[in-house]
């Protein structure tokens, strides 16, 4: 199995009549999916989606791909084909087409449809090109053809890329459930086809690659939501991806035949299911979904809630639930249900949340005490099973952190792909498909891109590294006002603290220090403001460690008068 090496420099130019396969996120993560494949001197994208942010990035709203690998090659770009509609996957989409509105998308209806509406908050109206399972489509030098593939969504599909090169088979997210709620299976019948014809790479989900055997059917939860609904005593808040068609579905069913009435709560929820009702994914029968103004008017007992929030995010509907920093707001007898899985490093967010919502008399039903999830990825019986259909001469496992990418391909290894043709790349690592045989021959750039607020890749490391200190130490601040030509104390040491837990009045006994350090530098002749800084800083800083054992952001303030 042949892996990236810490010291690879940049791909060489493509071999002619070779394709390029560069992973720009998705690869060691869950989340930022985005592949960019090249071939003949033009590009095509697989996805763009997003990574949500972990508690050590304070502040910050999204993560993106980097496209700066790509940036000055906008126009070589032929299109962005779109597996499905989660935000991992069309989230930085809107941030791409900032920088050439007119790349065409190309998608199922359902993505395309959530895609558009996210586009229109960016007042950005995109080219789109609608596909469908068994649709094959010529998009520049690459011969799409696109496969059903069953997922936590509806209108997942699968890309088969043929190029002189080869053909690669990117399989987006699936799991291959055999009793899907929309009856949309996984075309196994398409895959073997596509075997038949020889897939000389193959790019699989790993997410699940670790879990043994099969992933449970979705409509294996009903009867526990239907359990849930009947022992109810008050009203039901329901947390879950905004995204989550298939799962909101079961929900409305489970509360059609209890006579209760839904209500969604959070700006992307009431979009993204307004969206799937009208074009005919959620069946909604008359009446059962009412604007949550009208909820005061029901009695407890004929209520449900259907909101956003479900990893624990600070400003969605069910965190703000939990601080009592909403408008709803949760009483004793009242009955939570966590609908989804934990995406890694979100465990303590979510845990505060479900600690906060106990504490206000809520009853928490989430995956740890109740079947109310399944998972939308295939596990490791399923990808076994799919490997011996597909057959692929070069295998890259995609999607998912570093231990389900080593997981994926022992499961390759194991049904015969040779080890030397197993490719564990990781962001920005190039792999070249050439004569059969798929290699690393480089690596572009392809770090992490914040988003805050307006701003966009304009917070890096260096600034995220200051806010954990803030957050954990907090900032002393220091002013002293100095004569520009003696170097002399005129005002000052003046010295304030915020989060440090020290009290201000505790640094009288540092400020002696502090200015016995700038008389004696101003002895030596030094006067200038950033030396000064410097010094205070030093003074000050070895002086709050040798007391409180601590290392707060220290800003120091030197004026000339």
């Amino acid at each position: 199995m042949s892996h990236p090496h810490p010291e690879l420099g940049p791909p060489p130019p493509l071999t002619e009549g070779g394709l390029r396969v560069t992973p720009l996120g998705g690869l060691g993560e869950i989340g930022r999916n985005m592949t960019v494949f090249e071939y003949g001197g033009r590009l095509l994208i697989v996805d763009c989606g997003v990574l949500f942010p972990e508690e050590e990035q304070p502040g910050i709203d999204l993560i993106l791909p980097d496209f700066s690998s790509i940036r000055d090659r906008l126009d070589d770009i032929e299109g962005i084909v779109l597996t499905h509609g989660h935000e991992d996957h069309i989230g930085g989409v809107p941030f791409l087409l900032r920088e050439k509105p007119d790349i065409p998308l190309i998608g199922s209806k359902l993505t395309l449809a959530l895609i558009e509406a996210k586009l229109q908050e960016h007042r950005i109206r995109p080219y789109t090109l609608e596909v469908a399972e068994g649709h094959r489509e010529r998009i520049g030098p690459f011969d799409c053809e696109f496969v059903a593939v069953n997922h936590s969504i509806p209108d997942a599909l699968a890309v088969a890329i043929r190029t002189p090169a080869g053909m690669v088979v990117h399989t987006g997210d699936f799991k291959m459930d055999q009793l899907p709620l929309d009856n949309r299976l996984t075309d196994l019948h398409a895959f073997a086809r596509l075997s038949e014809e020889g897939i000389d790479l193959l790019l699989s989900d790993s997410t699940n690659a670790e879990v043994p055997g099969f992933t449970p059917h979705e409509r294996d939860i009903s009867g526990v939501l239907r359990q849930v609904f009947a022992t109810a005593r008050k009203r039901i808040i329901v947390a879950s991806f905004a995204s989550h068609v298939h799962r909101i579905q079961q929900i409305l069913d489970a509360a059609h035949e209890y006579g209760r009435r839904v209500a969604f709560v959070g700006r992307s929820m009431v979009r993204n299911m307004g969206i799937a009702r009208d074009l005919g994914y959620l069946k909604v029968p008359p009446g059962l979904v009412v604007d949550v103004k009208t909820l005061d008017d029901l009695p407890d007992r004929e209520v449900v809630l259907v909101c956003t929030g479900s990893q624990g995010e600070p400003m969605a509907a069910l965190s703000r639930m939990a601080n009592r920093d909403h408008q709803i707001r949760i009483v004793e007898g009242d009955t939570v249900i966590l609908a989804s899985s934990l995406i890694p490093g979100n465990e303590n967010a979510v845990y505060r949340v479900i600690n906060g919502l106990t504490r206000w008399g809520a009853n928490v039903v989430h995956k740890g005490n109740a079947k109310v999830h399944v998972s939308g990825h295939a596990s490791a019986g399923e990808l076994l099973y799919f490997y011996n259909i597909c057959r692929p001469k070069n295998l890259m496992p995609v999607h998912g952190e570093w231990r389900h990418l080593r997981a994926n391909a022992e499961l390759g290894a194991m049904t015969g792909v040779p080890h030397d043709r197993i490719v564990i790349a990781e962001d920005g690592i190039a792999v070249d498909l050439v004569e059969g045989k798929a290699k690393i021959s480089g690596k572009v750039q392809a770090g992490y891109v914040y988003v805050d607020g307006l701003s966009v890749g304009d917070v890096g490391e260096p600034a995220l590294k200051d806010r954990k200190i803030l957050g954990d130490e907090g900032i002393i601040s220091v002013f002293v006002v100095i004569d520009s030509t003696t170097g002399k104390i005129n005002a000052g040491p003046h010295v304030q603290a915020r989060g440090s837990g020290i009290e201000d009045s505790a640094f009288e006994a540092v400020i002696p220090k502090i200015t016995e350090a700038l008389e004696r530098s101003a002895q030596d002749g030094i006067v200038e403001p950033h030396q000064l800084q410097q010094l205070v800083r030093r003074t000050l800083g070895k002086w709050v460690s040798d007391t409180y054992r601590r290392r707060p952001m220290i800003l120091p303030v030197v004026v000339e008068v």
